[in-house]
């Protein structure tokens, strides 16, 4: 019962963070695109999207970190979580040095000669390149810290953080519309001060709070470093497979249609995201929870937490969604006033992958939390890995925009019956009864609504 509080207390944590990001996201893109215009907004969103293709290992080890310290924190071993903290903050110290090269080796060619991009901003994009390297290298310092606010449970912190985040994104839109200076650099210059500024935060409040645990050893611990890289190695399968499907995309996009179309992507997925937001507070609340249940060996505890997770989840996201997907040419006027061609189709797109994707996170937390991730990551990331060709082949024969989507969404829906597979294989559980409790009545519910 105390497990069960605290997780709606952190659910209403989240959502009330959620709600201030928001409304002041949504004001803060479009206060955004008319100050750097359809051109250098899409630009922009290429740009940083580059950088996560060099980064994209980071996602495996800050899910990796994540899940070794929940599980052990039951041990009460105050010693082996040190460990654990330390050996990732060495790791994540490595992975920093890797982007920064690959971003200057790859990243630069690659502006110069293969993105899409007018003469008269080539050398703005390289000056924002560097910038957006180090904010980039910023996020991956920061992720050992996040781990460990999120695996003791502190949603209230994380919520502050994320809610003067997004304070500071307004702050930052509202004066790039009066600098004299180039906007777009202007812009990115903020961006990696106010990303530099959470990521301190985030180191002080670990040190003063968990100054038990809080300890960088400069010993590196050559053992624990295996086995974290050997559990995030197939995490990096995972996050390979989505770093293509979104950013990997996104280039594609650049490349056969130019910055227009990469900013109506971009508004696209803002939309998704502020959506996105309703039911991933509530599984970045319950995650925690079936770590700790595995690790219990609670196993039917666990059960009902990845039943109510999947269904809560997309109950949330249907609450939102269908009102979007049916009034999307409105909301979007009202938001933005112009938008670019394409955004409509790609906004309802986006928002219907969403809802048949939100299945996937209680059970891939699960699969994590046993540790025995191999064969999943093989068989899930794979089939995601052939979005990317497939868009590619599709875009060569003249194929819309949207094709990548359409792509994206036949795959997910796929999947949904091979996670079944997993369910019954790696949590013996049974996957008619998840399919009866969690896909059925979902789906039952968005015919009804849709109508």
């Amino acid at each position: 019962m105390n497990n069960n509080k605290r997780i709606a207390k952190n659910t209403l944590m989240l959502y009330f963070r959620m709600l201030l990001i928001m409304f002041v996201s949504l004001y803060t893109s479009r206060v955004t695109l008319k100050a750097l215009g359809i051109t250098d907004y899409g630009l922009y969103n290429v740009l940083a999207g580059s950088i996560v293709i060099f980064s994209f290992i980071n996602n495996s080890l800050a899910t990796a970190t994540t899940r070794f310290i929940t599980f052990h924190l039951n041990e009460k071993n105050t010693d082996n979580i040190k460990n654990i903290f330390s050996t990732s903050v060495h790791i994540h110290l490595f992975i920093s040095l890797i982007v920064i090269i690959l971003s200057e080796l790859i990243g630069i060619w690659g502006i110069n000669n293969i993105l899409n991009i007018p003469t008269d901003r080539i050398f703005a994009c390289n000056i924002v390149f560097q910038i957006v390297i180090f904010s980039a290298v910023t996020s991956i310092l920061q992720s050992p810290f996040g781990a460990l606010i999120i695996s003791n449970e502190k949603m209230n912190i994380y919520a502050y953080i994320g809610i003067i985040d997004a304070l500071s994104k307004l702050i930052i839109a509202l004066l790039i519309t009066i600098t004299p200076y180039d906007r777009l650099i202007s812009f990115s210059i903020l961006q990696f001060i106010a990303a530099s500024s959470i990521f301190f935060f985030y180191y002080y409040y670990c040190k003063q709070t968990y100054s038990s645990i809080f300890y960088i050893s400069k010993k590196k611990n050559y053992k624990l470093i295996k086995e974290m890289l050997g559990f995030s190695s197939w995490n990096l399968l995972g996050s390979t497979a989505i770093m293509l499907k979104n950013q990997g995309v996104n280039i594609l996009i650049n490349i056969f249609f130019g910055p227009a179309i990469n900013a109506a992507n971009g508004i696209a997925y803002q939309v998704n995201s502020a959506v996105f937001q309703f039911s991933n507070n509530f599984t970045t609340a319950i995650n925690p929870q079936i770590i700790k249940s595995y690790a219990a060996n609670d196993k039917e505890r666990m059960k009902n937490l990845i039943i109510r997770g999947g269904k809560f989840s997309f109950f949330l996201l249907t609450f939102l969604t269908v009102p979007i997907i049916a009034e999307t040419n409105y909301l979007l006027t009202l938001w933005l006033g112009e938008f670019p061609a394409y955004t409509i189709t790609l906004t309802r797109l986006v928002l219907f992958l969403t809802l048949i994707e939100c299945f996937n996170y209680p059970i891939s937390c699960a699969i994590q939390a046993t540790g025995n991730i191999r064969n999943y990551q093989i068989i899930i990331s794979g089939m995601n890995l052939l979005i990317f060709p497939f868009s590619y082949i599709s875009y060569k024969l003249e194929a819309p925009p949207q094709t990548a989507l359409t792509i994206s969404l036949s795959i997910s829906f796929c999947l949904l019956f091979i996670r079944l597979y997993f369910i019954y294989k790696q949590l013996g559980f049974s996957p008619f009864i998840f399919f009866k409790e969690v896909y059925c009545k979902s789906f039952i519910i968005l015919a009804i609504c849709l109508p």
